[in-house]
């Protein structure tokens, strides 16, 4: 498995996420090109790819780098591995990549959510040394047409 940053959205990328993101959420929309185009060319986001000799991209991770007043804010997002490629090493490996990134781009820690019942991945998380925050999590819903 082999995790390399995505330069460009180009047709495998594109084609890639319309696979991948239904995977992740049945109610997320499908990324555009220009979607992806945003994401690839916006300096506080990286998207990581997992690649597989047989299978091409297997999974993806966007890592959020954001300078504060207070530092270096790191933030691992929609993180997914094809359901045919889990269990091979796609998800530590992007996350051991996205780790290693906000480490040089100067983050303290490295900031994430999962729902609960997405096991795995809160075991995967767990092992790699991420614990629970004291923290309150708080959404206001913005698609509410007003």
């Amino acid at each position: 498995m082999r995790v390399v940053e995505a330069e460009a959205a180009t047709d495998e990328v594109v084609a890639a996420l319309a696979r991948l993101i239904p995977q992740l959420s049945a109610s997320a929309a499908v990324p555009s090109r220009e979607a992806v185009e945003e994401v690839v060319g916006s300096p506080s986001t990286r998207l990581l790819l997992a690649r597989d000799a047989a299978d091409g991209i297997v999974g993806t991770l966007t890592l959020v780098l954001v300078r504060t007043p207070a530092g270096v804010r790191a933030t691992i997002e929609d993180v997914v591995v094809d359901a045919a490629a889990r269990g091979r090493g796609a998800g530590e490996a992007l996350t051991r990549e996205a780790i290693r990134m906000a480490r040089a781009a100067g983050a303290r820690s490295v900031d994430l959510t999962s729902r609960p019942g997405r096991e795995a991945a809160n075991r995967l998380y767990a092992r790699m040394g991420f614990g629970p925050r004291e923290t309150n999590l708080y959404r206001l819903p913005l698609d509410d047409g007003g």
